[in-house]
């Protein structure tokens, strides 16, 4: 005799989604999103075409007939040439020496602002300003106010150690410019840190201190590699955009004395402005865009690495 169990729950189908639905819904959703895909095209990507089609070109402003077609002949000017890789040199030294003293101060800036004291709010709010200050215009207070050799202020507070008169744009270019970089960059590598900081769990402290660990080995065992990601975030961000300084060089030292201060960015201004080189300057730009590419890429590689380590453990 067969039994059936009729209270059995017939099995669960799953539901099919017709497939031009879903596809809808993905479009719905990635329609917002249309016009600001537009304007990053048009703003970055049509412009860097038109440079890379100008960069096969000989080109020059002053001289008639227009562009015609030369191949590969201005990136093998750029790199024969001299003037190119001097500015190159000068690209990573201003770059290399601004982030690590910015990120060094940064942290000593961030420890100090993460302890309780009168008027710590009023002290963080001030030390972002320099941070706040347009390019342009700090580079017009330090060329003038700050550096000037006659009545800039630095002379001023050193004259009590035998200073007086130092044309610091003139004998010390290089390091005039990176000084204003770093005054710049130091509010942006603090905050970070500081949010570092203050995400640091406070139980780890607490034990380390009830373990007998003094100040500093507490910093160096606990808070470091609680910051080692921070820091390198603040060290990526800010080679990114430190490696395209401009406004500094042109309004403080016109990339003299000479070609002292003469960076990438102001090497591409001065091919086009003063030397009419349409081409080669848009041959220098594309090497330039694609070895920031390169040293972007592995940074991110390097840093998405140490992230996934760091959550695993």
């Amino acid at each position: 005799m067969a039994v059936v169990e009729t209270g059995a729950a017939p099995p669960s189908v799953a539901e099919v989604r017709p497939r031009g639905a879903t596809r809808r819904e993905a479009w719905q959703r990635r329609l917002p999103l249309l016009p600001a895909l537009i304007y990053v095209v048009v703003v970055t990507q049509i412009p860097f075409l038109v440079t890379l089609w100008y960069s096969f070109q000989n080109y020059f402003f002053d001289v008639p007939g227009g562009a015609h077609w030369t191949g590969l002949s201005n990136y093998k000017q750029v790199f024969l040439s001299a003037a190119f890789r001097g500015a190159l040199v000068r690209s990573v030294i201003m770059t290399v020496s601004a982030v690590i003293v910015a990120m060094i101060l940064g942290v000593a800036f961030a420890v100090l602002l993460d302890r309780k004291f009168l008027g710590r709010s009023v002290i963080r709010t001030l030390i972002i300003t320099p941070f706040l200050v347009m390019p342009a215009a700090a580079a017009l207070v330090w060329a003038g106010p700050m550096l000037d050799p006659n009545f800039g202020l630095l002379n001023y507070l050193l004259q009590p150690f035998g200073v007086h008169h130092v044309a610091w744009l003139s004998t010390h270019p290089l390091g005039s410019v990176i000084v204003v970089m770093i005054w710049q960059w130091t509010p942006f590598m603090t905050l970070i840190v500081l949010a570092g900081l203050q995400s640091q769990p406070a139980d780890a402290l607490e034990a380390a201190k009830v373990d007998g660990a003094g100040a500093l080995a507490t910093f160096r065992e606990l808070t470091m590699p609680h910051l080692r990601p921070y820091i390198e975030l603040g060290i990526l961000l800010g080679s990114i955009y430190l490696v395209n300084t401009f406004d500094q060089v042109r309004l403080m030292t016109n990339g003299g004395p000479g070609t002292a201060t003469t960076n990438l960015p102001f090497y591409l201004y001065e091919e086009v402005n003063d030397a009419f080189d349409v081409g080669g300057a848009a041959a220098a730009g594309v090497v330039t865009v694609i070895l920031t590419i390169i040293v972007a890429t592995f940074a991110l590689r390097m840093f998405a690495r140490v992230f996934q380590f760091e959550e695993a453990v």
